[in-house]
């Protein structure tokens, strides 16, 4: 029987805690929320060199690369073989460097497959610009055709067509090296602007998360004021609260990913 009272006493002693909390919340004001400001050095500042860049992934810029630097290496063993196509071995060897370069370039100037064609002024400007890049790139595909029939066919015109494609090659190749450090100098500004575009996604979703949990807030204090009718209320609330809580976390965690 003594046990039983002080269960109940204790009970009471509880009852009266949550009912002091309660009251002690709802003599508090609800908070007025003025819109958050999204940070405007993250979303506004678009004066950098990322800010007309079409967003293409890591995985493309990697195919390009790869072409680009293909196209390169491809275009110095071509020359070799050139030299050496008079014997039947090399000459079939030659004619399939030969496909490489020109399957690498097509591949890099036409839009399709996964890959963007041209796709930014400097490219843009290093191709059919100043620097002719495409036509000289076409010149040396059609030269190292028309070399290697003649030395296949023993053709007197041989060894002329071969000389011009050796004089030509070290141009040549400063030109693929140039458009080699466009693709990588654009790979990395895209990486900055995938950088930036992620913080600026989680910053809002962070302020986002600060106006839920101040809902949460004023909700807890309309669930106090409604007595025991806002209990079920109190409770999604404080669920609400916890679920911001955990949107802070993981805001913090990509933030910190994103700035490494």
């Amino acid at each position: 029987m003594m046990r039983d009272q002080l269960d109940l006493h204790e009970a009471a002693l509880k009852q009266a805690a949550v009912s002091r909390k309660m009251e002690a919340a709802a003599a508090m004001p609800i908070v007025v929320l003025d819109k958050m400001p999204v940070d405007a050095d993250v979303s506004e500042n678009t004066s950098d060199d990322t800010s007309n860049i079409m967003p293409l992934s890591g995985e493309v810029f990697g195919m390009l690369i790869n072409l680009s630097g293909r196209r390169r290496f491809t275009s110095q063993r071509l020359v070799l073989y050139a030299v050496l196509a008079s014997q039947p071995q090399v000459a079939a060897t030659a004619r399939e460097a030969l496909k490489l370069f020109r399957d690498a370039h097509l591949s890099l100037m036409t839009r399709g497959n996964g890959l963007p064609g041209v796709f930014c002024p400097e490219l843009e400007s290093a191709y059919f610009g100043m620097t002719q890049g495409d036509r000289k790139i076409r010149h040396f595909i059609d030269l190292a055709g028309r070399t290697l029939n003649a030395v296949e066919d023993g053709l007197h015109s041989a060894p002329a067509l071969l000389d011009e494609l050796v004089q030509f090659t070290t141009p040549l190749l400063a030109v693929l090296n140039e458009i080699t450090a466009i693709y990588e100098e654009q790979s990395k500004k895209h990486a900055r602007l995938m950088r930036k575009r992620l913080h600026s996604v989680m910053t809002n979703i962070e302020t986002i998360a600060r106006e839920a949990k101040m809902v949460a807030f004023n909700a807890r204090i309309v669930a106090a004021r409604a007595g025991e009718k806002g209990k079920e209320f109190a409770v999604v609330a404080g669920v609400l609260s916890d679920i911001t809580t955990e949107i802070d976390e993981l805001v913090r965690v990509a933030l910190e990913d994103a700035a490494v």
